[in-house]
């Protein structure tokens, strides 16, 4: 990836073991062996001199830095270099397979003992503690919460038997096939399907194409112990695998614990050798349509080139930046025209990616109601061609380039407090992609080179560049057949590549006019609430801003502003616009549309979102410091001139419409549209729109739902982050405390009322469209609300978090019947009295019964017997390590003092919180469990295929 485009390397301070002095130091070596050294060692380009990188006598090679963002926390990354690529035609899907198998069985975690380990250092299973299978990698994840000694060796030791210390035990190779084959089914949605027949179309006769990550179901089905033991011999060994450590640790002490936990292994055997990925098939104009109900309307045209091997470089990097800008600035042009007063399309973009080490492909996707493919076709085609005709002006290239430098100026002064998850997921992609890992200032230092003397000419010459190859090769998705198939999408293309393609039209010169909102306002009330660092400001007008000043991101400032009711005041009897709410966004201000809030806006950081909450509308942004005064005006000129476009309202329904047509083909999709609603037992304000309904829908009514609350009623701006709280008195007050007079509306009687649904003898039953193996079941029970009493909803989450961790044992571990078993616990800080707890799965249809009888059997054991401590301890540490991490964001202060000054409830919550759950007894869980884990009460839901509800479907075929 170009280095422009990644995310910056925090800076910390470790020290440097291997390092490029800026020239190269030895010739690069071939590239199938480039994954067992450094790329710095012959590059030059420099790596990051905050991060210590090693290499063991063993091979393996080792990455540590030093990083205080969140305090305390660790996360450690084990990148084996080797995925679904390595796997000959009989393991496929054992690469994957592996994977799964590491947390069922080591020398130091016997009888799938590893998660439980974790969890009771605080780790969370799936959040926590997690891996993931790629074409070129597997990756393992640990995000401890501690980095004390104990835990890191806990961590350590478990990634170190991952490498040399797997049992691969029979038995729980067969119980752990039906989790991976759940994890099949629910991967394999009717998109999925899109992109494999895509990737076999744009890379015909290349190995990729046949290597899928998740393998095959006959694999899967009986693979035997030897052939997995195999596989991990050949090819889990020290010099294919990375450890990656992040965080509040001793860099040097950290460093002599690898050596003695990884220091010892060795290769078994033979290494899989280089997988043979074959060549870019030479082809001219290809064409192919997929007809695949409940996927997405799309259009790819595609241009293949072999895969660039040269080593990465200063030469490697320019190149990437400035054909990275000329795509941004064709992504622009695209972006107008999808917002436009008549869009030909939904949405367009253009890019370049290496396809797992196997090709470049330049691409310009396009989506599109599935009416209108030819015009979507027609207008994408043109205005690539236009930029490749005509290029791009100097102005456009400026604008990209503005931007960008904005981008890594605000990575360089973020640089410090910048996440460590997030630097341990850079440093692992920049090994997968043998790229040197540089540091944010080093990325702004080659932006500075990189744009001396740069032309528009030079950048329009990279966009040709780039669309040469083989191709084009034009793949359009539809739900349903297009006039003429494949031959009626190759005459379309055909008039597109010959219609003229006119010059762009000039950028035209834009000012930012929304600076002045009338007098500011003034203070008439500051309250400091001391022991949580908060200040509460009145302004006279009646807005209330309250101000968080942290250190957790340097340079970051987030600002919510909550005004009228939000689903409070929506009708519960029929359906309210509230799903169109990113209209009123993308509708931009009166005097500048969307995109020119963007131009005008692109050498500032502002940025504007909306959302619906429970109780009221969310504007956000996110900003700096310096930028702040902006961020507010930007806010504030949307509450008092929005835009009202009606192209953004037409764009808005045609997005939503397309992601309706999909819902129904899985059964993921049939839950997440039905049950809101139904949990709520049927209230309008939770229920997914119908298409004819969304189709019905009118701007008008969109302006009458949130064109009250814009002008009048209760509003209330959070400000958190790296602020000082005169800083935002003074921002906020030149913008929202200028406004007219907000008084306090009450919420009309009633309205604050919603109850989860009455138990019925049988489950509700909805139908989806797709495989026949899949089901979902729902098992939930009314609760209680968060705020009346705090402790007692904690009580209720621990006891919903015991039964996800007997779930994950009995559903997913005892029977392998599927990969994702779920519970928890849901309590409303609106509604007086709303909560409840669930459990679900995705499972098959024949075992639906035995997940409802499991969870009976494990709620009659809940209510009749107190958990072990070591439960306990399992469900409430990870709970307690979440919150303190969360507790060091931004986000968490944002949404926490949200009408905080009106409810000190709000804060009793936050102080309470920790010392309630450290407080929590077995005792406590049995009698949340005995209280509302009743049997009587509980409602079932489930999603069935249409076979089983009486309408006829094809199964799916073992791939």
């Amino acid at each position: 990836m170009p280095r422009t485009f990644r995310r910056s390397l925090a800076a910390g301070a470790a020290l440097v073991l291997l390092q490029s002095s800026g020239a190269p130091a030895a010739p690069a070596p071939p590239p199938a062996l480039r994954d067992k050294v450094w790329p710095q060692g012959y590059s030059d380009l420099p790596a990051d001199p905050s991060v210590r990188f090693g290499v063991l006598p063993n091979g393996m090679r080792y990455a540590l830095m030093h990083n205080e963002t969140p305090r305390g926390q660790v996360s450690l990354r084990l990148r084996i270099g080797s995925g679904s690529l390595e796997e000959s035609d009989a393991q496929q899907g054992l690469a994957h397979m592996l994977e799964h198998m590491a947390f069922k069985g080591s020398v130091h975690a016997p009888n799938g003992e590893m998660v439980k380990m974790l969890e009771r250092v605080g780790l969370s299973f799936g959040g926590d503690t997690n891996a993931r299978t790629g074409f070129t990698d597997t990756v393992y994840q640990l995000d401890l919460p501690q980095g004390d000694p104990k835990t890191l060796d806990v961590g350590l030791t478990l990634l170190s038997d991952v490498g040399s210390g797997l049992l691969l035990q029979p038995k729980a190779l067969d119980s752990e096939r039906g989790v991976v084959l759940s994890e099949e089914r629910l991967r394999d949605t009717p998109d999925y399907e899109v992109t494999k027949q895509r990737l076999a179309f744009e890379l015909k006769g290349q190995l990729i194409a046949d290597r899928l990550p998740i393998g095959k179901v006959s694999v899967i089905q009986t693979a035997s112990p030897a052939l997995v033991r195999a596989f991990y011999a050949a090819n889990y060994r020290p010099d294919r695998a990375t450890l990656i450590a992040v965080g509040d640790f001793d860099p040097v002490a950290m460093g002599g614990d690898i050596r003695r936990l990884f220091g010892g292994w060795r290769g078994v055997g033979a290494e899989t050798p280089p997988p043979d990925l074959g060549e870019v098939a030479q082809r001219g104009e290809a064409i192919q349509v997929i007809v695949r109900p409940g996927a997405s309307p799309s259009l790819v045209i595609t241009w293949a080139s072999p895969h660039d091997d040269a080593p990465d470089s200063l030469a490697k990097e320019r190149r990437g930046f400035v054909e990275n800008l000329a795509f941004a600035a064709l992504n622009r042009r695209y972006e107008r025209a999808a917002h436009s007063a008549d869009p030909p399309f939904l949405g367009a973009s253009s890019g370049r990616s290496d396809q797992e080490r196997s090709a470049r492909l330049a691409e310009v996707q396009v989506m599109f109601r599935p009416a209108r493919w030819r015009q979507a076709l027609q207008a994408a085609a043109i205005m690539q061609r236009q930029a490749l005709q005509y290029g791009f002006s100097q102005a456009e290239v400026d604008r990209e380039v503005t931007e960008t430098g904005v981008t890594l100026r605000n990575a360089v002064a973020g640089a410090a407090t910048r996440r460590t998850p997030a630097i341990a997921e850079d440093l692992i992609r920049s090994v997968d992609n043998q790229e040197v890992a540089t540091s944010p200032d080093e990325d702004l230092r080659l932006f500075g080179r990189f744009t001396q003397g740069l032309t528009a000419a030079e950048v329009s010459q990279a966009l040709r560049d780039a669309f040469k190859g083989s191709g084009p090769l034009v793949s359009l998705a539809t739900p349903e057949p297009i006039d003429g198939g494949e031959g009626g999408l190759a005459s379309a293309f055909h008039v597109a590549e010959t219609e003229p393609a006119s010059p762009p039209a000039a950028i035209r010169t834009l000012s930012w006019s929304h600076t002045r909102f009338g007098a500011p306002g003034w203070v008439v009330e500051t309250r400091a609430v001391a022991d949580l660092g908060v200040t509460f400001v009145r302004f006279a007008n009646g807005v209330k801003l309250t101000v968080k000043p942290t250190a957790f991101r340097k340079d970051q400032v987030q600002v919510s502003v909550n005004f009228g009711h939000g689903r409070l005041e929506l009708p519960r009897d029929r359906l309210a616009p509230d799903w169109a709410t990113s209209a009123f966004v993308t509708g931009g201000l009166d005097d500048l549309t969307y995109e020119d809030v963007q131009q005008v806006l692109a050498d500032r950081t502002a940025a504007v979102g909306l959302s619906v909450g429970d109780d009221a509308y969310t504007l956000v942004g996110a900003t700096r410091p310096q930028d702040l005064d902006v961020q507010a005006q930007l806010l504030a000129a949307y509450m008092t001139s929005p835009g009202w476009r009606p192209e953004a309202f037409t764009r808005t329904q045609g997005l939503l419409n397309v992601a309706l047509a999909q819902l129904s083909s899985t059964p993921q999709g049939v839950e997440a549209r039905d049950l809101p609603a139904l949990t709520h037992d049927g209230d309008a304000r939770w229920r997914y729109p119908e298409p004819a309904e969304v189709r019905a829908t009118r701007l008008d009514q969109l302006k009458a739902l949130l064109g009250p609350a814009l002008i009048r009623g209760p509003l209330e701006v959070v400000v958190t982050g790296d602020v000082t709280v005169d800083a935002a008195v003074k921002a906020i007050g030149a913008t929202f405390g200028a406004l007219p007079p907000r008084l306090p509306e009450a919420v009309p009687p009633g309205e604050d009322q919603v109850r989860f649904p009455t138990a019925s003898p049988a489950p509700v039953t909805r139908e989806h469209h797709g495989r026949a193996d899949q089901a979902i079941a729902y098992m939930g029970w009314p609760a209680t609300d968060l705020l009346s009493d705090a402790q007692r909803a904690r009580r209720i989450n621990i006891a919903a978090q015991v039964l996800q961790l007997r779930l994950t044992d009995q559903v997913r571990i005892a029977e392998g019947a599927s990969y994702s078993p779920a519970a928890g616990a849901s309590e409303s800080d609106v509604f007086p009295g709303y909560g409840h707890i669930y459990a679900a799965v995705e499972t098959p249809p024949s075992k639906v019964a035995g997940f409802y009888a499991d969870v009976a059997k494990i709620t009659a054991d809940l209510r009749a017997h107190p958990i072990t401590a070591d439960e306990l301890q399992r469900a409430v540490k990870p709970r307690i390590e979440s919150i303190e991490r969360a507790q060091q964001t931004n986000g968490y202060w944002s949404a926490m003092l949200h009408d905080a000054q009106d409810d000190p409830r709000r804060l009793e919550l936050i102080r309470s919180s920790i010392p309630g759950y450290r407080k929590m007894t077995v005792e406590d869980v049995q009698a949340a469990a005995q209280t509302y884990l009743i049997d009587a009460n509980a409602w079932r839901f489930q999603v069935e295929p249409a076979a089983v509800a009486g309408a006829p479907v094809q199964a799916k075929s073992a791939p």
